[in-house]
C-alpha cells in the first residue's frame, strides 16, 4: 500500500515522499521523496533518527489551518485518549491502541477530524511526556 508520509527528523530535517515498506516492528524503511522519479533508488530512513512519522491526506495540507486540541462533543472514540508532547515543544492529542513506553513507537489518531494527518507514527523516544488523558 502506498502512503504519503511527512517525515520528521530529531535534528529538525522535514522529508516529505511516499513509502510501501513501513513497518513498526522494524528499524528501519524506504522512502521514494517527492520529486524523484520512479527509477530513483528509494532512500533507507532509520527510525532512531527520527521524531515521527506523519501520515498524511496530501503534501500541500493547509498552511493557515491549525490542528484541534480537542475531541468533538459527541462523536465516538476509538482508543484511548492520549496527550503527547515531544521535546521540542509540539503536542499532539489524540487516540491510541498500542502505546507502551517499552517499545520503539506507537501510532496516534488526531482527535481533529479535519487535520490533514490521517495518524501519527511517535518515535518514543522523542517524547518528553505521554499520557493518558
Amino acid at each position: 500500500m502506498l502512503n504519503k508520509i511527512v517525515i520528521r527528523y530529531a535534528d529538525k530535517q522535514i522529508l516529505k515522499g511516499v513509502t510501501v515498506d513501513f513497518s513498526p516492528n522494524r528499524d528501519i524503511f524506504h522512502v521514494t521523496p517527492v520529486g524523484f522519479s520512479p527509477s530513483d533508488k528509494p532512500l533507507e530512513v532509520r527510525i532512531a533518527e527520527l521524531k515521527a512519522i506523519f501520515f498524511v491526506k496530501d503534501f500541500a495540507g493547509n498552511p493557515k489551518y491549525e490542528d484541534k486540541k480537542n475531541f468533538e462533543p459527541g462523536k465516538p472514540v476509538l482508543g484511548r485518549k492520549i496527550r503527547v508532547l515531544f521535546k521540542d515543544g509540539e503536542v499532539l492529542i489524540g487516540t491510541t491502541q498500542g502505546y507502551q513506553l517499552n517499545r520503539q513507537g506507537f501510532f496516534v489518531i488526531p482527535a481533529d477530524s479535519q487535520s490533514n494527518v490521517e495518524r501519527c507514527y511517535v518515535v518514543t523516544k522523542s517524547t518528553r511526556e505521554v499520557k493518558f488523558i
